[in-house]
């Protein structure tokens, strides 16, 4: 455990990193609090967030705010505990820069460590798809209104997305993508502003409709629906690479990372709950995975001013970009690892060329996948119950318990211990509900199709 020596195998070497390119070059140590506060705002604070009245419209009133509320707060508490572990780590002389490493280190286990390399692949390659599938999906909303007896496809969208991203990958460290998640933080405020006044000028219009608030009327149904939409609000609070954040900031990062989460937190604040409040008011049960998909619906007007929702669909757009380079971060770390020679310079031919060429593969992947398999909110419920359960719900805690040694009896032990058992049990309820709803939407679809399905 964690009075044991440092393990020291070819798995997680925590003192041989002069070697480690991938800790040298993606994971570079030199950013401030405010840097950390911009990569996890960009994290978290995505437009999933516009999945939130579709979350509700499964939930409820009620425990809609409930459950928004459980997760604001279990997810700071549990981001808290994940980096009081890596202080505790640090300051005993193993900074832990990898989630895996540190998963491991505590655990004492190795199989811990291909278990979180498997979730976050898992999670990093689902934000991906969604992201890059979401962006296309925002550009062909703007083709349709500018051209709407238009011929292009939303595969098409797709492949202009996924080149965009090709040339943004290359930007070679976390550390580079500060001044790109500044503006994602700006953006995200932006959008949600122009969202919640979309909402309100909508509630207006007799073209919304009547507003049904009320739940399915099968308790099966109502019951698969409720944890689904709980997945989706996992996947929504969900980071997953706390880890790699905190490995940007320049050492000492000690107390650093709780004025990057509460940062963080504040524009969560401002947001989750003005969206998801103003979209479900509005729209109710009626509400799609993608509110603007019901601000904007197929046949007749939009239910708020164009120029409104056009700039909200732009902000969106460019979010989305910096929201999959944040996630790709993991995966790149990973196969610079292998690749590079960090004995060689960040930008030597010998670097770049394989960085360049493994990059542009991973982004091309998840482009495919994105049009081949059009299930935004489908992907962000498996996700969520698959992913991001795991590592931010149950894994900070079981870390902390083990580091920290609380005793038993304490508030602490036992509020940890009702989280792990809690989460756990709502991780597989969430994930067998949304696989579910995932075979079934499945029926829906074609490959490359050219609508997202629900």
């Amino acid at each position: 455990m964690v009075n044991q020596p440092p393990i020291t195998d070819d798995l997680f070497p925590y003192d041989d990193r002069q070697n480690d390119a991938g800790a040298a070059f993606v994971l570079q140590s030199k950013g401030e609090w405010w840097h950390a506060g911009f990569h996890l705002t960009t994290a978290i604070v995505g437009p999933t967030i516009l999945t939130l009245p579709y979350a509700f419209s499964g939930l409820g009133w009620g425990l809609g705010i409930f459950c928004l509320t459980i997760m604001t707060v279990v997810t700071f508490y549990s981001y808290l505990l994940m980096s009081k572990v890596l202080d505790h780590c640090e300051k005993a002389g193993r900074r832990h820069i990898r989630f895996r490493e540190l998963a491991a280190d505590v655990l004492g286990s190795g199989w811990m460590f291909y278990f979180v390399i498997f979730i976050q692949t898992a999670i990093n390659t689902g934000v991906g798809i969604g992201a890059i599938l979401l962006a296309g999906q925002c550009i062909e909303i703007l083709y349709s209104n500018f051209y709407p007896n238009g011929s292009m496809k939303l595969y098409e969208f797709i492949a202009i997305v996924t080149g965009a991203m090709i040339i943004l990958s290359q930007l070679p460290t976390f550390h580079s993508l500060r001044h790109v998640n500044l503006a994602s933080l700006l953006l995200s405020l932006g959008y949600a502003f122009l969202v919640v006044t979309a909402c309100i000028i909508a509630a207006t219009r007799k073209e919304a409709g009547s507003r049904d608030y009320s739940l399915e009327s099968s308790p099966k149904s109502r019951m698969f629906s409720a944890f689904t939409s709980i997945s989706i609000l996992a996947a929504i609070f969900g980071n997953g690479i706390l880890p790699e954040i905190q490995a940007t900031l320049a050492a000492p990062a000690s107390g650093k990372m709780v004025k990057g989460l509460s940062m963080c937190y504040t524009v969560i604040f401002l947001t989750f709950y003005a969206i998801a409040v103003s979209g479900y008011w509005v729209f109710g049960n009626r509400a799609t995975p993608n509110i603007l998909q019901s601000l904007m619906p197929d046949t007749g007007p939009s239910l708020a001013p164009t120029w409104i929702l056009g700039l909200a669909v732009i902000f969106v757009l460019l979010q989305l970009l910096a929201i999959a380079l944040v996630y790709s971060q993991v995966a790149y770390e990973i196969m610079e690892k292998q690749s590079a020679d960090v004995k060689k310079g960040l930008f030597s031919k010998r670097n770049l060329i394989p960085r360049i060429i493994l990059r542009t593969m991973y982004m091309i992947m998840c482009g495919v996948s994105a049009a081949m398999l059009p299930f935004f909110g489908d992907i962000s419920a498996v996700v969520g119950a698959i992913g991001f359960i795991p590592l931010d719900f149950v894994l900070p805690m079981l870390l902390y318990n083990i580091t920290h040694k609380p005793p038993k009896s304490s508030i602490t032990y036992c509020t940890n211990l009702a989280i792990i058992i809690v989460f756990t049990g709502v991780g597989i309820m969430g994930a067998f509900s949304s696989i579910r709803k995932l075979v079934l939407d499945a029926q829906k679809f074609k490959l490359f199709s050219n609508d997202v399905v629900d």
